[in-house]
């Protein structure tokens, strides 16, 4: 069972989507998002916890305890912050985040939103890859419940919105090219989010899943 949820990135484009599944999900029962301001939304599901430091949860450890299953979809776009701040939000906030909820005393099942290319390794050229791989291991041998890594590729903004940079502006614009290009290229951010929150509640014979794995699970 799996009615206490924990998400983080609930105001982002997957981390709305997959909050509002949970919300409608019968049988999710409490919904709590950590959060740096009010979002506004009532449901009698939902908590939202207000927090200023990522890094100083301590004091939540207890609201945390019950927490049977996380969605983490907080994160940053490439360019938007230095390298050293996108390693310390791919990295060391989740990695933060799972600790405290062993403390708590809890081992919950994680999802993780990753990017294709993660390299567990450590060994690839791009921060980008180094990061999500560097967080992927930790989550994956650390003393929580089943856990599960999402590498989408492009994610197509179904909603419209403010393109963070002229990249993701110019992908917008080729969408309709890019998704006669397979299931390994590209998938609807509706698509990601249902996905997601199939999987974190009814588990995966795979720990990670790849983009052709996650638009696979839409047809389980």
């Amino acid at each position: 069972m799996h009615g206490n949820i924990l998400i983080t990135g609930a105001t982002g484009m997957i981390g709305s989507l997959v909050l509002e599944h949970c919300l409608a999900a019968p049988v999710v029962t409490h919904v709590t998002s950590l959060v740096r301001t009010p979002s506004g939304i009532s449901h009698p599901k939902l908590r939202e916890l207000l927090i200023t430091d990522f890094m100083d949860l301590g004091a939540l450890k207890t609201k945390l305890a019950e927490t049977d299953l996380v969605f983490y979809c907080l994160g940053a776009y490439t360019g938007q912050v230095s390298k050293e701040e996108m390693r310390h939000i791919t990295v060391d906030m989740p990695v933060h985040l799972a600790d405290i909820l062993m403390q708590a005393g809890t081992r919950p099942r994680f999802c993780l939103l990753s990017g294709a290319g993660a390299d567990r390794t450590g060994k690839s050229r791009m921060a980008f890859a180094r990061d999500k791989g560097a967080v992927e291991t930790y989550l994956s041998n650390a003393d929580i419940g089943d856990f599960y890594a999402f590498r989408p590729a492009y994610i197509y903004p179904e909603t419209p919105r403010k393109e963070p940079n002229f990249s993701y502006r110019l992908m917008r614009l080729a969408w309709p090219l890019i998704r006669l290009l397979g299931d390994e290229m590209s998938i609807r951010s509706g698509d990601l989010a249902r996905a997601m929150v199939q999987v974190g509640l009814k588990g995966h014979s795979s720990e990670i899943l790849e983009n052709r794995d996650i638009l696979s699970c839409l047809y389980e």
